[in-house]
């Protein structure tokens, strides 16, 4: 295994073990070999869909660029945590299985990996849903159409990339419960991001703070405004405005 990957496994591992050390009814599961796959959903006509992704733990990047409606890549070395992916009436599911007694136990697994690699379409209007149990959470949404979002995060690494020139206003929250959100913020849209912090510190260079509400330079000027609540337990916050 690369150092890198090495670097990544071990990072992993400690975030599963924040989320997971309080399970006590849940079977030991085994690594085997290092299987991956591909699987995508035809964007047919589709004129706006509901996307939701649930994982565990694990490492998930989501892009948009996708020519289909979904390009996916998975890589993971658990057979009980095969990935599953449904679209149905306009609602595209990406989940892991779930498993009697709550999530499986990841903990002491020696080379655990899990990794999701999703590429949506730019051009279809989406609201999206992720939650995730632990891990490293990668949303590169600058690009995308979305219309609303909705982040949870029980422990690890979040970036949120909204970075983009929105063409309509939309609500997004972010529940994090132990670890570093990071959000990117575009420069062009109004923005106004309200942070309820339990335990850590809220970085916010280049903002204007009023309470716990934090505006950029656009704001109550621009045609277009994203209104962002976060509720953060432990952990630090930073805004890139």
């Amino acid at each position: 295994m690369k150092h890198t990957d090495s670097l990544k496994v071990i990072r992993l591992a400690a975030l599963v073990v924040i989320l997971l050390a309080a399970s006590s009814c849940i079977s030991r599961l085994r690594v085997g070999e290092l299987q991956s796959e591909s699987q995508s959903v035809a964007l047919g006509d589709a004129e706006s869909v509901r996307v939701e992704i649930s994982m565990g733990a694990g490492e998930l990047d989501v892009t948009g660029g996708a020519q289909e409606l979904l390009e996916a890549e998975f890589t993971y070395n658990v057979d009980e945590l095969t990935p599953e992916v449904e679209y149905t009436d306009g609602v595209l599911v990406v989940r892991q299985p779930e498993r009697s007694g709550g999530l499986p136990a990841l903990t002491g697994l020696s080379g655990y990996r899990n990794e999701w690699n999703l590429s949506l379409n730019d051009e279809v209007p989406m609201e999206m849903k992720v939650d995730v149990g632990a891990g490293i959470t990668n949303l590169q949404l600058a690009g995308l159409s979305l219309s609303g979002l909705d982040v949870s995060v029980g422990a690890g690494e979040t970036t949120v990339d909204l970075s983009s020139d929105w063409a309509s206003n939309f609500n997004a929250t972010i529940d994090a419960g132990a670890g570093q959100v990071r959000l990117r913020l575009p420069s062009e849209v109004g923005v106004r991001v309200v942070v309820d912090a339990g335990v850590g510190e809220i970085e916010a260079p280049g903002l204007t703070k009023d309470g716990n509400a934090y505006t950029n330079a656009a704001y109550g000027t621009s045609d277009v405004t994203l209104q962002i609540d976060i509720q953060a337990g432990i952990g630090k916050v930073i805004l890139e405005g």
